[in-house]
């Protein structure tokens, strides 16, 4: 009986837990972005607090080309993440002018090469999870209830665990770009 209890008594909280996030404010829309070796889509729901603020969650996927400005002469790759983030809007209604920050977790896979076209090529795969914390801004402007956002970021990428050889890391700019729908 007091199993039974226990699992009634944790669906009802986790359907309290789900009501809380779902009610008010919330923006689903698709996320671009673009940096000097890759690009990054992915989908994004956002759900705004208090007047000005927001969190945000993005699950994207991240197309690399480092080329030569890495660790190796060549590396290319891709790999699957998610951000978390947090916004604070300058204008009511979640709307206008925003600075923020926020954190990207990638799972990348990168396949490197070095003396290329020479009898001592060599080559190999590398395993990369990468933190990738940023600042970001940008411009919210709203029609009915369709979101278009421009936006630019800067940070830094942290490769917290390798398996296999080093490659790139470091200073990264993105610029990006959100197209969604709001729910009021």
């Amino acid at each position: 009986m007091k199993k039974k209890n226990k699992i009634q008594g944790s669906v009802i909280l986790a359907l309290l837990f789900l009501s809380s996030i779902t009610y008010g404010q919330m923006d689903f829309s698709f996320e671009f972005q673009a940096y000097p070796t890759g690009l990054i889509p992915g989908l994004r729901i956002e759900k705004a607090f208090k007047e000005n603020y927001a969190f945000h969650l993005r699950l994207g996927y991240n197309w690399i080309r480092h080329q030569d400005f890495g660790e190796h002469e060549d590396e290319r790759g891709d790999g699957y993440g998610f951000t978390l983030g947090y916004k604070r809007y300058f204008k009511e209604g979640h709307k206008g002018f925003f600075i923020g920050a926020r954190n990207d977790f990638w799972f990348n896979e990168l396949d490197w090469k070095d003396n290329i076209g020479t009898p001592g090529e060599r080559s190999g795969t590398s395993k990369i999870t990468v933190v990738q914390p940023t600042l970001e801004t940008g411009y919210a402007f709203m029609k009915n209830n369709l979101i278009f956002t421009p936006t630019v970021a800067f940070g830094f990428e942290f490769n917290v665990k390798t398996e296999g050889e080093p490659t790139g890391e470091g200073a990264v700019l993105l610029l990006g770009i959100n197209v969604g729908y709001r729910i009021q």
